[in-house]
């Protein structure tokens, strides 16, 4: 063979690898308004930086169902590029390919990459687009997703690890995305679930669709397994460009820092008068994140899931911190088990790539009633408590005004470990709210007195004038500073700047035993 025709074979096998499964099933990709793999990469990455890697790893031979294009590839698209000039390893299932199915091979593409991202320190991104398991090859394909699932979990905490479900994503499969960081979602194109609606009505006769079992919205408004959902294709990957904006490569790194753009003392009066005298009343703490953080800088994380917490990034002075609050809005910002959950997950997730966290605290408690004790509120709760006393990052905290029993103990405070408490004049931190406080305390007296009801009115501001001010907080050290809610970001800012080198090292041990 002439070197002209060596040079024509390698690009004739080039020009295949690029077509998938050929321009029929490209085709049929893209009238269901999906892009191909290979798109998705060109829109993920930065222009022109993506380099391939085993583009011509073969499909097993024999197998049933291949046809001339399945041979090379093998279903998945492996490599490196960056995004905003980071670093970053990618791999990005083709459906054109055997619906994307799973193989020996392919998963041996996808470790690779994986083991790749760890040993160089940077983000590994999957863009999953499958079928499931290749059932031509039989125990492979699961031998192969229990290789992925073992880097999953060894890589957890050490690099960053992005699923982007833009098709199918099923049965097993659905485990490797479950143990990633942050999974994004494609609305009506996005499914994960164990087991398939035709199988749930063949066992247990309920019906469902596709949508209603494990779309996007399922999965990001009831079971909280979803992080981001979007609109379209583009959407979310440019989602996972912006949320990689906010954190570390890996584990060894500090986060990530912009040059900034907001004035670090700029104060918003409107912040002096946000929270409504009458404690009953809400407000809207998304506003007072937004008027304390860099502006345009708030980036959520599971904004419809357990609605009552608030989770996700944000920039102080350029640097980006991890947010954690309670929505009075929404449930009276209570915590109950998927809030537990919420919070617990994301303050491990920062504290393991070092992002510091700053919560705004304002939570009459946990949610009572038996259908949380009978599912473990308790153990759920533990989680955040958990959470925070193993978290080494600076930590700062807010009281903005309800922080009542268990709910003042594990958001964040100064004796489980947070490095500065902050309150502001409408703060109530207490064993409970005043009302219910006297009514245990003060029975007796309320009982025998001429008129029980002025008596109980008496008492309950006697006991808010106690023990409700956040002075009486501040006089035992558990608060450092009462500061006016328009002095909270340069507060903020400052105390960044001086915790930020903090050193903790805790007792020597293999790993704790979280309540999970």
């Amino acid at each position: 063979m002439s070197k002209t025709d060596t040079n024509q074979k390698l690009i004739d096998l080039r020009k295949k690898s690029k077509l998938g499964g050929g321009e029929k099933r490209i085709a049929k990709q893209h009238e269901k308004g999906k892009m191909t793999a290979r798109e998705r990469l060109a829109v993920l990455l930065d222009s022109s930086s993506f380099h391939e890697l085993e583009s011509f790893v073969a499909q097993e031979p024999g197998v049933s169902g291949a046809n001339e294009f399945d041979s090379v590839g093998n279903g998945v698209v492996t490599g490196y590029g960056q995004i905003n000039g980071r670093k970053v390893f990618v791999y990005a299932q083709d459906f054109t390919v055997m619906g994307g199915s799973l193989g020996e091979m392919q998963s041996k593409k996808i470790c690779r990459v994986m083991d790749l991202a760890a040993q160089n320190g940077a983000p590994i991104i999957g863009l999953i687009d499958s079928g499931g398991a290749r059932i031509q090859e039989g125990v492979h394909s699961l031998m192969g997703y229990a290789e992925i699932f073992r880097r999953n979990t060894l890589y957890s905490g050490v690099v960053p690890q992005i699923s982007l479900i833009l098709g199918p994503c099923a049965g097993g499969a659905a485990y490797s995305p479950a143990l990633t960081d942050f999974i994004l979602m494609v609305e009506k194109h996005s499914y994960m679930f164990i087991t398939g609606p035709n199988v749930i009505k063949e066992i247990t006769g309920e019906e469902v669709d596709f949508e209603n079992l494990g779309g996007a919205g399922v999965h990001m408004s009831i079971s909280g397994v979803a992080s981001l959902s979007a609109k379209s294709e583009n959407e979310s990957l440019s989602q996972c460009r912006t949320l990689l904006g906010y954190i570390p490569s890996n584990n060894m790194e500090n986060p990530p820092c912009i040059a900034p753009s907001d004035d670090p003392f700029r104060v918003d009066t409107e912040l002096d008068t946000i929270v409504p005298v009458d404690g009953t009343k809400p407000y809207n703490m998304h506003e007072v994140i937004r008027k304390v953080v860099d502006r345009n800088s708030f980036f959520e994380v599971q904004p419809t899931f357990a609605t009552h917490a608030i989770v996700g990034f944000a920039r102080f002075n350029g640097c980006s911190v991890g947010i954690v609050a309670q929505e009075p809005s929404a449930l009276a910002g209570i915590i109950d088990i998927d809030a537990s959950d919420k919070i617990s997950r994301f303050v491990r997730f920062c504290d393991a790539f070092n992002i510091p966290l700053v919560t705004f605290v304002d939570s009459p408690g946990f949610l009572p009633g038996i259908n949380q004790e009978h599912k473990g509120i308790i153990r759920h709760g533990a989680k955040i408590l958990y959470a925070y006393a193993e978290a080494t990052v600076p930590k700062i905290s807010i009281v903005t005004r309800r922080a009542f029993g268990g709910a003042y103990v594990v958001m964040s405070s100064k004796f489980i470990g947070t490095d500065i408490n902050y309150a502001w004049p409408t703060a109530e931190i207490a064993v409970m709210g005043a009302e219910g406080a006297v009514n245990i305390i003060s029975r007796k007296e309320i009982n025998d007195s001429e008129d029980p009801d002025a008596k109980r009115s008496e008492l309950i501001q006697e006991y808010q004038e106690k023990y409700l001010t956040p002075y009486a907080a501040a006089k035992a050290g558990i608060i450092d500073e009462v500061i006016l809610p328009s002095e909270t970001r340069a507060k903020v800012i400052s105390a960044l700047s001086v915790i930020k080198e903090k050193q903790i090292q805790h007792p020597a041990r293999k790993h704790g035993i979280s309540p999970v």
